[in-house]
């Protein structure tokens, strides 16, 4: 079965992903050596435990995760098969040597002193961004997430669901060794953040809308949409829950601007048709970006 993604060597292809994983791992070390460990954050992950160990036994950060992302990349292929590429291996042999190299030049003081909210904010978006360009390339992160695939794997639950627990036992654990209730605190805005910036970074800032319009002048609304602001749209038949009257729904995508319009023409045509506005994170296909452009990013 094959799971792992091959570029040929030294294609635009090649080089675009791995430079996406040298700078990826390069910010997101920046982001544990400035931020996120000098204040004993946890941020789940093997570097969670890693920096727990640093604390407790003077391990260097970097070299702490590394081994214990190799052999759970082993135990991952043993278990999981070949889902694990060379751009993985790659991401995280870079984000070690970063995360001791930065530590060696830069030293263990944090970049901002007696500041630790303002450093989880900050250690959250260096996280975020350095994961999110390290997943643009195709290439996963290891470490946890390997742990968590095996257990899905034995236990069928979600793996998203399973990172959340692994994750917050490491954050727990960091609690017990610390004994200190902000480190664990610190730690969940650390990791809401990252996972927000990856979302961004993987999907785009999007300002298009989704529209879902209810209106007995449906043809009208229709030739505005199709004529004036150049989109497209479907209807949907449906029924009213009320009296189960017959109703033709408007699904459609415009952008920001073009919602202001179209409601203002909705309101004139029909003032009491009913508008769903919903943010649209990503749209591909016919008038946005292809799903083959989103593919070959």
């Amino acid at each position: 079965m094959a799971f792992i993604q091959k570029d040929k060597v030294f294609s635009k292809k090649w080089l675009i992903n791995y430079s996406l994983i040298l700078v990826g791992s390069f910010i997101l070390a920046s982001g544990f050596v400035l931020f996120i460990t000098p204040y004993k954050i946890v941020p789940g992950g093997v570097y969670g435990i890693a920096i727990i160990l640093h604390y407790i036994l003077g391990t260097p950060v970097g070299l702490t995760a590394l081994t214990m992302d190799i052999p759970l990349t082993l135990i991952g292929i043993r278990v999981l098969g070949p889902r694990f590429g060379y751009k993985t291996v790659v991401g995280f042999l870079l984000t070690a040597f970063f995360v001791d190299g930065i530590t060696y030049l830069y030293g263990n003081e944090p970049l901002v002193a007696n500041e630790p909210l303002l450093s989880s904010i900050f250690g959250g978006v260096f996280l975020g961004l350095g994961l999110g360009l390290i997943f643009k390339a195709k290439a996963t992160s290891g470490g946890t997430d390997i742990i968590a695939m095996i257990i899905s794997k034995y236990t069928k639950l979600p793996i998203g669901q399973l990172l959340i627990y692994v994750d917050s036992v490491i954050v727990l654990f960091g609690l017990i060794i610390f004994q200190d209730w902000k480190i664990p605190l610190y730690s969940l805005i650390v990791i809401f953040i990252t996972g927000k910036v990856i979302d961004t970074i993987l999907q785009g800032v999007s300002y298009d809308k989704t529209l879902f319009i209810i209106s007995d002048k449906h043809d009208l609304i229709r030739d505005k949409i199709i004529n004036d602001l150049n989109r497209g749209g479907t209807f949907i038949k449906g029924n009213g829950m009320y009296n189960g009257a017959e109703k033709t729904v408007i699904f459609t995508v415009v952008n920001r601007r073009e919602v202001a319009m179209l409601q203002e023409f909705i309101h004139d045509v029909d003032p009491m048709a009913f508008v769903t506005v919903i943010n649209a994170n990503e749209i591909l296909g016919e008038g946005f970006k292809s799903l083959k452009d989103k593919l070959t990013d």
